[in-house]
């Protein structure tokens, strides 16, 4: 059963974080995931965290455990401290779940 989760950022360098994304992608396929939905955000209007949050999407893995290791490769690390830092404010996470 896929696992999926939704996550809430704020961008502080939207360049920085595309960069990020350029790079990170191809593991995360390699790992047998991807992204289900991506959205720039230009209006929140409810929320628990955040109120800045500027992008949202949803990034699916096999399994659990896929997802995990993903997070744990040397090489996906160094990608997330050469640019994700950099670029992001915050994260939420607005959800996790399986999937059919």
């Amino acid at each position: 059963m896929a696992f999926e989760l939704m996550v809430g950022l704020t961008l502080r360098d939207p360049a920085a974080y595309a960069e990020y994304r350029r790079q990170m992608t191809p593991l995360l396929v390699e790992h047998g995931g991807g992204f289900r939905y991506d959205f720039v955000v230009s209006q929140v209007l409810a929320t628990e965290s955040d109120p800045e949050i500027n992008r949202v999407f949803a990034i699916f893995f096999r399994d659990r455990g896929s997802m995990d290791a993903f997070f744990e490769r040397p090489d996906y690390l160094a990608i997330k401290r050469e640019h994700f830092e950099r670029a992001v404010k915050t994260t939420t996470i607005i959800a996790e779940y399986e999937r059919d």
